[in-house]
């Protein structure tokens, strides 16, 4: 046991406000983008920080997903981070949790179209976790069981499903946005989804030596300059709709859009060896200048929604992939070191200098151009601030694997077949009807009748009554006989009789209906008075005779000396006991790209996950 000195009052005052005010100062992160071991051991504490929002690694948790409101993307992206983290610190405490996320969500075909996501699911969406699955096999990373899909092969089943979705009706070619035809966003083509494909498509030429795939990269880096997704100044735009054929280009540049693109055509650089594609890099590179503000012009910035404080919640994660993607190009394409590396440190420096945040004083947030914390936490703050940390040291990692280069990832080129095309979800399967089922099904629906019959027997017994139950049913079956022959005979002349009287007669249920200004006319206090001077027996009710006596009261027989009796009421002890699982103030404790206002939103899911 530790014993605390005990010491005089203002002393121990005093020592509390000093932590208290220091605490902030001692938490802040004083990285060293030289130091292989102060990147490391920062990046773990954010990799840490970053999983306090995840819960599919704990019960009842469902592995690869992000709680709300975070989307189904955003959980493939985070796990392509931890990826990335193993990679650069070789700490694998979270391998397992990599793994099961990314086989949990592979679906039921095995290309990351899993049923639950049919509300939201998008070409971006699917993009991400097919670039994650393929750093996996260009990493090296631990690979699943052989009785599991393979990371290569869940790579090549997104792109075959993708590649069967390229639309030439509208455009003249590229991806849609989304990938059901019935989800909002359908009509928009944009920039992160043929970004996705395209450096998915890149990699896998390069890892597997297929021409065929890099055709298709081929192919949608000319589409994209067709329509001015990728203007003549090296800007790649977000997107446009299909209605004007793609002519209302949505201006704004975000740093995933330049980085998917600038991924891809390293990739094919490296593949190809042709000086056109080091040209496109290069001038691709350039254009990111446009990403890098602050005192220097050296700190990444989200320029299209940060400066004016509209990020969206995907769009806090977008410096994320930029800065993985920037660091990522410098093994396929060395000459680029030296251009990016300066960026990337003193991004990293000023991110990590200002995650002061949260109750453990070291959670990040989303600007990194001042030295202050900015109140904004989350799942994208944390990996975009890991990222541009790990990335210092990328110098000192291997070279991504290839199938001809120390590659273990076992590919499936046919994979995915089963949703090549599919633009609309697939609906529940259910087994054929068989005999048992019938006759199971016709037992339970007789003793569900039975059921509700002595239910209703049950419901109309008067337990106060003297009479036996069976005396009660042939009492309630005379009595209801006798009142529909009453209704059938009387009806008729029961109309006559209040037509006469100038009142209205509703047939349909016997009743008689007065005019609104005759009802109107009959004052409460007629009424009142009728009442009080009713007379009154004591010790009787209403159609209680000498011949029919009743009891007093209608109170549980027993009452108040039975305890098992008392023990059900509401009330005791003079107060109200809470209704179990009810709130007494009747509350309850407490997924898109592009910009949140000017151009199309995500559409949420009304029935989130499984």
């Amino acid at each position: 046991m530790v014993r605390v000195p005990r010491w005089p009052g203002w002393r121990q005052a005093a020592t509390a406000s000093l932590l208290v005010t220091a605490s902030p100062l001692v938490a802040a992160y004083n990285l060293d983008p030289n130091s292989t071991e102060s990147v490391t051991t920062i990046a773990k504490q954010m990799a840490e920080d970053m999983l306090s929002w995840y819960n599919g690694d704990k019960p009842g948790g469902t592995p690869g997903l992000l709680p709300d409101p975070y989307y189904w993307w955003e959980a493939g992206a985070m796990m392509g981070a931890l990826i990335d983290y193993w990679y650069y610190t070789k700490d694998d405490s979270y391998n397992n949790l990599i793994t099961k996320g990314l086989l949990f969500q592979v679906g039921d075909t095995n290309d990351y179209m899993p049923r639950n996501q049919t509300l939201t699911e998008g070409n971006d969406d699917q993009g991400f976790w097919g670039l994650s699955v393929m750093s996996a096999a260009e990493y090296n990373f631990p690979n699943p069981p052989a009785d599991k899909p393979q990371w290569l092969g869940l790579a090549q089943a997104v792109f075959n499903t993708q590649a069967a979705r390229w639309d030439t009706k509208h455009c003249n070619g590229g991806l849609r946005w989304q990938i059901f035809s019935w989800n909002n966003g359908y009509d928009y083509k944009n920039s992160i989804s043929q970004a996705c494909f395209f450096a998915l498509g890149a990699r896998l030429a390069l890892y597997t030596g297929n021409q065929s795939y890099a055709d298709w990269a081929v192919k949608t880096w000319d589409w994209m300059v067709g329509v001015d997704f990728i203007d003549k100044y090296w800007r790649v735009l977000d997107g446009a709709h299909t209605g004007p054929n793609c002519t209302d280009i949505t201006p704004y540049q975000f740093t995933y859009n330049a980085g998917g693109f600038i991924l891809g055509a390293a990739a094919m650089y490296n593949y190809t060896e042709d000086p056109v594609w080091k040209d496109r890099l290069d001038n691709l590179v350039e254009g990111t200048k446009v990403f890098f503000t602050g005192p220097n012009n050296d700190i990444m910035t989200e320029v299209a929604c940060e400066p004016v404080d509209r990020c969206n919640l995907d769009q806090q994660s977008f410096k994320a992939y930029l800065s993985r993607w920037l660091a990522a190009i410098t093994k396929w394409a060395p000459h680029t070191y030296e251009v990016v590396m300066p960026y990337l440190r003193a991004s990293a420096v000023a991110a990590a200098k200002q995650c002061t945040g949260g109750k453990n004083g070291r959670l990040c947030g989303l600007k990194w151009t001042t030295d202050e914390f900015d109140n904004n936490t989350g799942v994208g703050q944390q990996m975009a601030a890991m990222e541009v940390t790990l990335s210092c040291i990328i110098k000192d990692r291997g070279p991504p694997v290839t199938n001809d280069k120390g590659g273990t990832s076992k590919g499936n080129p046919g994979s995915g077949g089963s949703d090549v095309g599919r633009n609309n979800p697939k609906g529940p399967s259910f087994k054929a009807i068989t005999a048992g089922d019938t006759a199971g099904a016709a037992i339970l629906t007789v003793v569900v009748l039975l059921g509700m019959m002595a239910g209703m027997v049950w419901i109309f017994l008067d337990e106060t009554s003297d009479k036996t139950p069976m005396q009660q049913v042939r009492s309630f079956h005379n009595l209801t006989a006798a009142q529909i022959a009453a209704v059938a005979a009387g009806g008729g002349g029961a109309a006559a009789f209040w037509k006469r009287r100038g009142e209205d007669y509703d047939e349909k249920t016997g009743a008689t209906v007065g005019s609104i200004s005759e009802r109107s006319s009959r004052s409460s206090a007629e009424n009142n008075m009728m009442i009080e001077t009713a007379p009154v027996r004591i010790g009787e009710v209403r159609n209680q005779g000498a011949s029919n006596p009743r009891r007093l009261s209608n109170m549980p027989l027993g009452w108040p000396r039975n305890p098992s009796v008392r023990a059900s009421s509401t009330f005791e002890s003079g107060h109200v006991r809470p209704i179990s699982g009810t709130d007494l103030d009747g509350t309850r404790p407490s997924s898109g790209t592009g910009s949140s206002d000017l151009i199309p939103k995500r559409p949420r899911a009304t029935v989130r996950r499984r």
